[in-house]
């Protein structure tokens, strides 16, 4: 099975390669970035073989969106159709969902959570917790049946940093980092530790209750560009894996692919 696997985040959109269901290339960009996403997708699509036996050339794979942004899915739709003379199939619309979501508003819950806490929940086959930390974060739980229950959101490091700047008269805008001790000697370093710290410990709380509720303690998988940040400082958590929207996007190609040979 051979996939182009697209996350279109709020801030960047990653293009993984996987041939024969393994990763092979995994690239990032802006959705600004017109050419850069058309070189990149052009390139991944040329590494796919072609149909073996064909009459008429055509490469043996395929384009799987998840989407948080409705105008770069269009802009991804289009380098597809245009440069590359394929159609993309987008998750929750052209691929169903992998997941059964006991939610309120389960039109409403972005496929990118669903597909991350589907291909969590395969390799621990028991009930889990996926934080994806990125330009939100979301901390979202599935019981040991595979049912997705529902999340938390918050804002993301970019987020809150730049909340901070922008309702104060005079603290500023920070990057945040791993801070050197728990406590800052200077406004900038006690905003870092202050944003660092929480994100940390709101994962705990939130994982925390969940356990609570479940009456189990959960296993928890980080993921996001600033998980790996945080993710030493997190002994709560099992696991950190980078990328793993894009391996639920394959996974729920998988199993779209099972259930129409059935």
């Amino acid at each position: 099975m051979n996939v182009i696997a697209i996350d279109i985040g709020n801030t960047n959109i990653t293009i993984a390669l996987f041939l024969d269901s393994k990763e092979k290339s995994i690239k990032w960009a802006g959705g600004g970035s017109k050419a850069k996403l058309t070189n990149i997708l052009k390139s991944a699509w040329e590494k796919i073989p072609y149909v073996r036996g064909a009459r008429v050339k055509k490469r043996n794979g395929v384009i799987v969106v998840s989407s948080a942004k409705p105008a770069w899915t269009e802009q991804i739709k289009q380098i597809a159709r245009d440069v590359l003379g394929e159609k993309i199939l987008l998750i929750g619309k052209d691929i169903p969902l992998p997941l059964e979501l006991a939610v309120d508003e389960p039109e409403l819950v972005g496929t990118d959570r669903v597909v991350s806490a589907a291909a969590a929940y395969a390799v621990v086959d028991n009930a889990v917790v996926v934080a994806d930390f990125g330009t939100a974060v979301t901390i979202d739980v599935v019981d040991e049946k595979g049912k997705f229950l529902g999340g938390v959101i918050c804002p993301g490091f970019e987020m809150s940093a730049s909340a901070l700047k922008a309702g104060t008269a005079q603290l500023p805008k920070v990057k945040v980092t791993k801070p050197k001790k728990p406590y800052g000697k200077n406004t900038r370093e006690a905003i870092k530790c202050g944003l660092y710290y929480s994100a940390i410990g709101t994962l705990q709380e939130v994982v925390r209750r969940y356990a609570e509720r479940m009456g189990r303690w959960p296993q928890t998988i980080v993921t996001g560009q600033a998980a790996e940040l945080i993710k030493d400082d997190c002994e709560f958590v099992d696991s950190f894996v980078p990328n793993l929207v894009v391996k639920g996007i394959v996974l729920a190609y998988q199993e779209y692919l099972d259930e129409r040979t059935v």
